[in-house]
């Protein structure tokens, strides 16, 4: 049987700027945007003390402010957290090479060959990486990568959940459809639609049922996953397929010029990141959402694939000469994309 663990660290985010300030433990504490409520952002993510009052990851800073006027509104610093996350995987490869990192604060082992009880090969990764970092995560095990996420998040701060065989039925029959991983709110909608709301009533129809709604693919992953079925396996070996930054304006912007300036930041820090990463590319996006948030993309390929700025800049410039700023924007992206390795 596949022994398949998900560690997933606990407001990883606000949990890193608790651990440096520690006058702000116990206290809600919500990171996204610049950290100032009154201007344009979301939240990255919030305390458990700030998650009593409804926020949550995704929110309008503003939104997050006005549920809870007294939280520690603080700035995103990304290489902060990356730092954290770094030790945290050096921790799990530790344990097995058999790993796939599936962002900064989550990720699966298969622990399957390895000669330890589940719970005691857990309780050795929770230790190093409170002793090594200080902070604490959550462990779901079970038969395949779906059931162990969703035991990951069953008993969290610091919690610490197998689900055997003989137990996933029982287990998934009342959860809310949307703890099933790929469903979000537009899919939990239509099975709302339908009378459906909890795993159980999903496991109840047929596949027919689920096909003629969502489709061949979706349906068939629906009809599986209530059922708690998963036989993907771990990618051990992931390459990006694109390379990419935007901003949002903290005012909706006119002025072509501070556009195309802004643009030109984007370009730098994505090849930095290109470089960084050994990666060429060969096709260049564009992103502009308007103040009415219609959003437009306008792409330009390269002939052979490239990490120098000049010409990622000159087929981002392309790309938004070809987009008509006829309304303020709201936001400006770039992708670069079709990436290549340099060391191929």
């Amino acid at each position: 049987m596949r022994r398949i663990l998900h560690i997933d660290m606990d407001a990883f985010f606000a949990a890193v700027e608790q651990k440096r300030c520690p006058e702000l433990i116990g206290r809600p504490v919500v990171i996204g945007g610049s950290g100032d409520p009154t201007k344009r952002g979301v939240v990255a993510t919030a305390s458990y003390e700030a998650r009593k009052f409804g926020i949550h990851s995704a929110l309008p800073l503003k939104t997050a402010y006005s549920l809870c006027p007294r939280a520690v509104f603080l700035p995103v610093d990304y290489e902060a957290y990356a730092r954290e996350s770094q030790k945290v995987k050096i921790i799990l490869r530790s344990v097995t090479l058999a790993m796939e990192d599936v962002g900064i604060d989550e990720a699966f082992l298969d622990i399957s060959e390895i000669g330890k009880p589940s719970g005691e090969i857990s309780q050795l990764i929770k230790k190093a990486i409170k002793d090594e970092t200080g902070l604490t995560c959550s462990i779901g095990i079970a038969p395949n990568k779906l059931l162990a996420k969703i035991a990951s998040d069953m008993d969290k701060p610091d919690g610490l959940t197998v689900i055997m065989p003989e137990d996933i039925l029982s287990i998934l029959k009342p959860l809310p459809v949307r703890r099933l991983w790929g469903i979000g709110p537009k899919t939990e909608k239509s099975l709302k639609d339908m009378g459906i709301e909890t795993v159980g009533e999903l496991a109840s129809l047929q596949m027919e049922a689920l096909v003629d709604s969502f489709g061949p693919s979706y349906g068939n992953y629906l009809y599986h996953a209530s059922r708690g079925i998963d036989d993907s396996p771990l990618i051990t070996d992931w390459e990006p397929k694109s390379i990419s930054r935007e901003t949002t304006f903290q005012k909706d912007m006119a002025s072509w010029q501070f556009i195309a300036k802004t643009l030109a930041d984007l370009t730098k820090d994505v090849v930095t990141d290109m470089k960084d990463s050994s990666f060429k590319a060969r096709t260049v996006t564009v992103k502009v959402r308007f103040s009415d948030f219609e959003t437009v993309t306008r792409a330009t390929t390269i002939p052979h694939a490239t990490d120098r700025e000049d010409e990622i800049r000159k087929a981002a410039f392309a790309s938004l000469k070809r987009v008509e700023l006829k309304k303020r924007v709201r936001l400006i992206g770039m992708r670069a994309s079709h990436l290549e390795r340099t060391d191929a």
